[in-house]
């Protein structure tokens, strides 16, 4: 859970996004350390649970110092991060230079 935690943060996530993310991102859920086959992905409603166990326990900076702290020491940064759709979908051959005479 706090693996999903991060993830939400770093890539700027609402609870369902991150669901959404755990399932459609081979990334994410390394990084989770969630198998589809073998584990049950929490749902928005665990995730937003989690996530307000955090804040309700002022959890949440103190744990980004540390990670940030270890993150240093191996002189590493860390930004957010954006997330790109890279699906490959079928499309016609260009006909843009099929004129054109090679030279």
């Amino acid at each position: 859970m706090l693996r999903i935690y991060f993830l939400q943060q770093w890539f700027n996530l609402s609870d369902p996004q991150a669901e959404d993310a755990i399932y459609d991102s081979e990334s994410m859920r390394r990084f989770a350390r969630v198998e589809l086959g073998d584990d049950v992905v929490p749902d928005e409603s665990t995730i937003l649970c989690f996530r307000h166990l955090l804040e309700q326990h002022g959890l949440t900076e103190s744990i980004f110092d540390a990670i940030a702290g270890l993150l240093e020491e191996r002189r590493l940064w860390l930004r957010a991060g954006t997330i790109a759709d890279a699906t490959i979908i079928a499309a016609p051959s260009s006909t843009k230079n099929a004129s054109a005479t090679p030279r």
